[in-house]
């Protein structure tokens, strides 16, 4: 198996080993992970579950052929928090991993505006 789904499957594993379902009712994870016992699992669980597809998904899925089916962390994805560029705005355009639209440029496009705004 590729690399790029191995950290999120044994996350899931461990949240299966952990949870009720197999672990205080005896049940086998592959039961917990279908219809009639997957809803009594934890949130963190099914969220994994839901990952770990996403992952499969994307390993086939011929328009990430070029880039490649990139890791998904599973801290960002339980806690919900996105990692990136912290110089990077979330809009525009990127140029060398910064935002083409930096803050700086539109000061000078305030700038002069208002001083065509002044001569008028």
């Amino acid at each position: 198996m590729p690399s790029s789904c191995k950290e999120i499957r044994a996350a899931l594993a461990e949240c299966l080993e952990h949870s009720d379902c197999v672990f205080v009712e005896r049940n086998k994870p592959g039961d917990c992970l279908r219809a009639p016992l997957f809803d009594t699992l934890p949130t963190r669980c099914q969220q994994l579950k839901k990952g770990y597809g996403d992952c499969k998904r994307g390993m086939v899925d011929m328009r990430k052929r070029f880039r490649g089916n990139y890791p998904i962390a599973v801290e960002e994805m339980t806690s919900g928090k996105k990692g990136g560029d912290v110089n990077a705005s979330p809009g525009g355009q990127l140029y060398a991993g910064k935002s083409y639209y930096s803050q700086e440029s539109s000061d000078t496009i305030g700038a002069r505006e208002e001083k065509t705004q002044e001569k008028k």
